[in-house]
């Protein structure tokens, strides 16, 4: 049997992805994943004249669209780009461990200041470690999950083979 596909007369049913609790964490993670993107464009659009090369301004915009990429993956219930976006979030977090007494040690007499004044800079650098490490708890709680369960059950919602019938709650009798 392929992969994905049900039996005739069932359908593929994923019941963790119906849970309230699974779809707003989904929610959550796109959404860090997001602000976290928006975060590291703005430092380095802000501070592209500063950066120590513009390769690095470059991998970091690559950086920040491969967060986009895995907001939307995981909108659609990708759970494989979990622990990829985690382990990135680890390594942003040392940078920005490293950058951000940088970004305010330029905030002198002489220096040329790059678009955006050093200390907002720094600021941002200094938020997006906190934000980096959300994202790491958020998307491994959303890893465990278990968004990629699938079961068969009769198509139409029906009682799947084996269980009882008459364990239902009886409807409600008209009054």
């Amino acid at each position: 049997m392929e992969v994905a596909t049900a039996r005739p007369g069932y359908e593929l049913w994923r019941p963790n992805r119906e849970k309230a609790q699974n779809k707003t964490t989904k929610a959550v993670v796109a959404f860090v994943l997001l602000v976290s993107a928006g975060l590291i464009a703005l430092i380095v659009v802000g501070g592209w004249e500063r950066m120590q090369s513009s390769s690095i301004a470059i991998m970091s915009l690559i950086w920040a669209g491969l967060y986009v990429f895995f907001a939307l993956l995981i909108l659609n219930w990708n759970r494989g780009v979990l622990p990829v976006a985690s382990a990135l979030a680890v390594i942003m977090t040392i940078f920005a461990v490293v950058a951000a007494p940088n970004w305010f040690a330029r905030d002198k007499e002489g220096l040329d200041s790059p678009l955006l004044p050093e200390d907002l800079i720094g600021l941002l650098v200094v938020v997006l470690i906190p934000v980096q490490i959300l994202l790491i708890i958020v998307s491994m709680i959303a890893f465990n999950q278990e968004w990629h369960v699938e079961e068969e059950r009769p198509t139409g919602g029906g009682s799947l083979a084996g269980e009882d019938p008459g364990t239902a709650p009886p409807a409600p009798s008209p009054a």
